[in-house]
Parts: C-alpha cells; sequence; structure tokens
C-alpha cells in the first residue's frame, strides 16, 4: 500500500509539474500573473493596467479587438481621475504627427509619439510603442469607467492615420519573444472572487503569449480570420432556439462579421435583426415586452431572485471550422445577451437591457458573446478559438455551449465580398462622364468667344488697361 501511494504520489507531482508547466507557457511567460489581469463595469468594456513611460506611470487601458490603436488620455478630462503626462516621461519621443479617431460611438483627437511600456499583469516585458497622446475627444471616455486610455488590438491596416503606424501587439511580438497570439477570458457578472472588485463589477484574464488550459472546458474550436483587418470571421447559419432563421447566409456577414471586446452588444445587421428579434420575441411570448425593450431603450425588470430565464431562448451561431466544409456551433444563454444594469437596479428588483441590437456596419460579436467563451487570437496561424469558459453565467438548467461539426458546403461563399467594377464598366462611366462635361463646356466656350469678338471690334483705349488689372486679381 505504502509503495502504490508513493507511486500515487509521484504521478501526483508530474501531473502537477505538466500542468505547472502548461500555464507557464512557452519561453518562460508566466500565464499564472495574467489570471484576473482584467476588470470593469457591466456595459463599459474591460481594462487592463498598463505601464507607460520612465518612470512608469500607471493607467487602465480598455481592451478593444476593434480597433488598432493604442491612445491614452494626456490632458485633464472630467472624466478622468488621471492620465499621462509627457513632459514627466526620460523616453517619451514626439513624431510630430497628429492623428483623429472615429468609432461607433464617440471620436478623439490627439499626438503621436513613441514610449516604453509594459504590462504588470502580463509578460515580463517591456517594449517601445507607439502611442497616441489624446487631447481632445468626444463622447469617447465613460463617467466612472475607470479606464483613461485605449489599447486597439487589430490589423495594421486600420490603424490611422494610416497602415504604416505599427500597432502595440505588432511591436509586442517584434521586440520580445512573446508569442503572437493572445486569449481573452472576459467573465460577465459570473466574476466571483472572494477579494473585493472595489468599484468593478466584472473581470476576467488576458493571456499575453499564450493559451491557458485552466480557463475553459471542453475543446477549443478554430475559425479561420477571413482578413487581417478587424478579426473578420464567418457567420454561416444561425438559430434561437434550434431554429434556423433561414436567411441567405451572407446577410450574416453583410457588410463584415468581427470579433470586438470593445463593443458591448451582438450587433446584427437590419434585416438578420429584424428576424432575431421576431422569433426571440415568439419564443418569449409568455410574458409581454415594451417594443421599446427589444430596440434597447427600454429597461425591464423582475423581483430581485425571479428572473425567468427559462423563457428566453438560446441563440445559436454557426462559424466556419478550420476545414472549410465544416461548422461548429457557439450557443449563447439569456445571461449573456440581457445586460444587467446596476446603477438603476434597486436591492428588490434585478433591471436588465435587451443587449443584441441593429448594426450598419456588419455583424459584431462584441462583450455578450465574449462572455460566455475562452477566445483565442491565435494570429500566427490567423484564426480564432472558442472554448465554454470556466466562468460564464449558466443556471441548473442550460449552459454555454461549442460543438461541431456540421458539415456544409462552400462556406467561405457566405462571406461578404465588396462588389467588384470591372474595367469596362469603369472605362463606360468615363465616357459619360466626359459627355456631360463637354455638354457644360460648349456653352462657356461659345460666350468666351463672343466676348473676344466684340473686344476685337472696341476702339483700344484706357478701357484695356482697367480690364488688364482685374484680369491679374
Amino acid at each position: 500500500d505504502a509503495g502504490l501511494m508513493e507511486e500515487a504520489g509521484e504521478c501526483g507531482k508530474v501531473a502537477e509539474r505538466m500542468a505547472a508547466r502548461r500555464r507557464r507557457g512557452v519561453r518562460g511567460i508566466n500565464f499564472v500573473d495574467m489570471i484576473d489581469n482584467l476588470r470593469g463595469k457591466s456595459g463599459q468594456g474591460y481594462y487592463v493596467e498598463m505601464a507607460v513611460g520612465s518612470p512608469p506611470q500607471k493607467l487602465n487601458i480598455l481592451v478593444d479587438t476593434g480597433s488598432s490603436n493604442f491612445a491614452v488620455g494626456a490632458a485633464a478630462h472630467p472624466f478622468l481621475c488621471r492620465y499621462y503626462h509627457r513632459s514627466l516621461s526620460n523616453s517619451y519621443r514626439d513624431l510630430g504627427r497628429s492623428v483623429y479617431v472615429p468609432y461607433t460611438q464617440g471620436r478623439w483627437e490627439g499626438e503621436l509619439g513613441t514610449d516604453l511600456v509594459s504590462v504588470p499583469h502580463g509578460p515580463n516585458a517591456s517594449l517601445r510603442a507607439n502611442i497616441a497622446a489624446i487631447t481632445q475627444s468626444d463622447r469617447f471616455f465613460i463617467n466612472g469607467s475607470n479606464w483613461e486610455g485605449i489599447l486597439g488590438l487589430a490589423y495594421a491596416e486600420i490603424a490611422r492615420p494610416d497602415e504604416m503606424l505599427e500597432p502595440f501587439f505588432d511591436s509586442l511580438v517584434r521586440q520580445t519573444p512573446v508569442p503572437n497570439l493572445f486569449s481573452l477570458q472576459m467573465c460577465g457578472t459570473g466574476f466571483t472572487q472572494n477579494y473585493s472588485l472595489g468599484s468593478a463589477t466584472v473581470g476576467g484574464s488576458m493571456i499575453i503569449g499564450g493559451v491557458d488550459s485552466s480557463l475553459y472546458v471542453g475543446d477549443l474550436w478554430y475559425t479561420p480570420i477571413r482578413r487581417e483587418w478587424y478579426y473578420e470571421v464567418i457567420i454561416v447559419r444561425i438559430e434561437v432556439n434550434g431554429q434556423d432563421l433561414n436567411m441567405d447566409c451572407k446577410e450574416y456577414n453583410y457588410d463584415k462579421s468581427i470579433v470586438d471586446s470593445g463593443t458591448t452588444n451582438l450587433r446584427l445587421p437590419r434585416k438578420v435583426f429584424q428576424a432575431a428579434v421576431k422569433a426571440i420575441e415568439a419564443a418569449s411570448s409568455t410574458e409581454q415586452f415594451p417594443s421599446g425593450f427589444w430596440l434597447g431603450e427600454q429597461l425591464v425588470c423582475w423581483q430581485a431572485g425571479t428572473t425567468p430565464w427559462h423563457i428566453f431562448p438560446v441563440i445559436s451561431l454557426y462559424l466556419m471550422s478550420e476545414n472549410r466544409n465544416q461548422s461548429f456551433r457557439i450557443s449563447i444563454l439569456p445571461q449573456q445577451y440581457l445586460r444587467p444594469v446596476e446603477d438603476v437596479a434597486s436591492a428588490q428588483e434585478d433591471c436588465y437591457k435587451f443587449a443584441v441590437s441593429q448594426s450598419s456596419t456588419g455583424t459584431v460579436m462584441g462583450a455578450v458573446i465574449m462572455e460566455g467563451f475562452y477566445v483565442v487570437f491565435d494570429r500566427q496561424r490567423k484564426r480564432i478559438g472558442f472554448a465554454v469558459s470556466t466562468c460564464h453565467v449558466h443556471d441548473e438548467f442550460r449552459t454555454a455551449s461549442v460543438e461541431g461539426p456540421f458539415h456544409g458546403v462552400d462556406l467561405e461563399d457566405c462571406g461578404y465580398n465588396i462588389p467588384q467594377t470591372d474595367e469596362s464598366t469603369l472605362m463606360t462611366i468615363a465616357y459619360i462622364m466626359a459627355g456631360i462635361c463637354a455638354l457644360f463646356m460648349l456653352p462657356l466656350c461659345l460666350m468666351l468667344c463672343q466676348w473676344r469678338f466684340s473686344r476685337c471690334l472696341r476702339p483700344s483705349g484706357a478701357g484695356d488697361f482697367a480690364d488688364n488689372i482685374s484680369l491679374l486679381k
């Protein structure tokens, strides 16, 4: 028995060592330090602490996979408790260029420079990164959100002012041994820790440089990144409570589908949104909701602890898998797409906002989707992975899921392509434009000839001098 126990103990130690090695990751990166490094407030984004400049100035920075600029507040603002003081950093270098960035909501402008940056609860590495010092903004910073800047983690193609500005993650991979991938576990209100979160209501982890197997259960399923600008993917089918919306799959990706941690809602193209709401409304018809609720304009409240989750359907999105003729399904619970609104809820009531909304810029899989899953942004292999998160909110009847494979054909055709105008069409348009111009020019030419002819008939004199002066002016 003692021998067996000793052997079991040895096996346990080996398993522990292997688990520790997995969590340490590659090239000495310690993932344990990155666990629980995200904070946030429901509907106001997730932020990570970053250190900027020498000596380091610590700031909370919004994690945004839907943009590509690293920008921080660099001037006093009523919603900022602290901001980046360039003049106090010995390592700041001014690039002498200005930059302007508009978002779906809000905008900012600032001045470009570079400085030393590190992530205290990230890889043990410091790098020189491009940084936009925000000097003016409109509806960008959020009162009480507790973040002072934004970390755009998408690709150079959508960086401002142009794609020559290297984004933060590209700089990190180029200057340090960190592998070209990161993963996000955004926990939503399922974030429960023994210690106080302070004013934060949500939390999670950003694992920079790898995948931590302690943050998900089951398998990771990967979908290809269709184009490296946003994190664009292809949705091939949408179901509500197992019922197919039965739309042409191109509609789901019109004009793109992206994974965006900086957007709160699941945003759907107009036709898809209307069909989805109709199906969700029908499924939950045992209770009546005001039309403003489905438009995200009104809240619904229930007595604390009595939210009837069971009446709301599961929403399933099918994503094209790495095998282009297969897909996998991610299923989202109402605990994700009904977003709790803390500020108005009393101790007696739980209030929610419908977090599915209409989009004019394609499908956006925002935080309410990501909160069910551990999402791997494998830039190295041009793919995004989904697995069930260990911290997602669920009840005893249903759980978020990632399942597959499901077979299909030509799933790549579901991607939306911007219509290309061929050369002959362009030539035809050019000839038509030239003809229109000629029609407008003809009367002008006739008037000019008439004017020159009348001048020739007039005797020369003092009047000519005056005409020449006005011409020179």
